[in-house]
C-alpha cells in the first residue's frame, strides 16, 4: 500500500496522549475508581502509556488489562478457520469501576461494541470510556470516542496505519492508500 500521508509523528502521539490523560484524570475527577483496558494488539501499548503518564500525575498506580475480542467479533465467520488469540488479561474487578477502553482507530464502531459486550461478561462497570488515538470516521454503529488523539477524515479506499512499539520500530501515524497494491 502506498503511503499518502504522514499524520502523526512521535512527538504528535506523545503530545495527543498527555493531553488524553489529563482529559481523563479531569472528566473522572481524579483517579480513584479508574482502571484503563486496552484492546488487542495495539490498544495496548497506547493504555499502558495513558496510564503511566496518569499515575505521574497523579502519584497513583492505574491497573492496566489487555482485552481480546476475537471471540466476540460480529464478522468472526469471516476470518481464518483458526482465529489468532492475543488473550484477555484484567487482573482486577471491573464492578462499579470506571473503565477506560482504549483503541488505535476507531472506524465502523463494530470493535468498540465488540469490546463492551466481552466487557460486560466479565463484570458491571459503573461507566465503559472509550479513548483512541485517531477517530477516522464511517461509523456503522452509533459509537462516539470520549477521548480523541486526532480526528481524520478518511474515504473507505484509506487505511490508517498507527505505528507503535513493541510492535513497529517508530511510533507514527500514517494514512495509506488501501486501493492501491504494493
Amino acid at each position: 500500500m502506498k503511503e499518502k500521508a504522514h499524520i502523526m509523528d512521535d512527538a504528535a502521539m506523545t503530545r495527543a496522549l498527555h493531553r488524553i490523560s489529563h482529559e481523563i484524570i479531569e472528566r473522572n475527577k481524579g483517579t480513584e475508581n479508574v482502571v484503563i483496558i486496552g484492546i488487542q494488539r495495539r490498544g495496548v501499548p497506547i493504555a499502558k502509556i495513558l496510564a503511566d503518564h496518569i499515575g505521574s500525575v497523579e502519584n497513583a498506580t492505574i491497573p492496566v488489562g489487555t482485552l481480546d475480542i476475537t471471540f466476540y467479533r460480529d464478522d468472526l465467520s469471516m476470518l481464518s478457520a483458526h482465529p489468532v488469540l492475543n488473550g484477555t488479561d484484567i487482573p482486577f474487578n471491573i464492578t462499579e469501576r470506571d473503565i477506560i477502553l482504549v483503541d488505535d482507530v476507531l472506524y465502523t464502531g463494530r470493535t468498540t461494541r465488540a469490546a463492551m459486550d466481552a466487557i460486560m461478561e466479565v463484570g458491571r462497570a459503573r461507566t465503559i470510556q472509550l479513548a483512541v488515538l485517531v477517530d477516522r470516521g464511517h461509523r456503522e454503529l452509533p459509537i462516539r470516542a470520549d477521548y480523541v488523539g486526532k480526528n481524520v477524515p478518511t474515504s473507505h479506499a484509506e487505511l490508517v496505519a498507527v505505528r507503535i512499539a513493541p510492535f513497529d520500530e517508530t511510533n507514527e501515524v500514517v494514512l495509506l492508500d488501501a486501493s492501491e497494491g504494493e
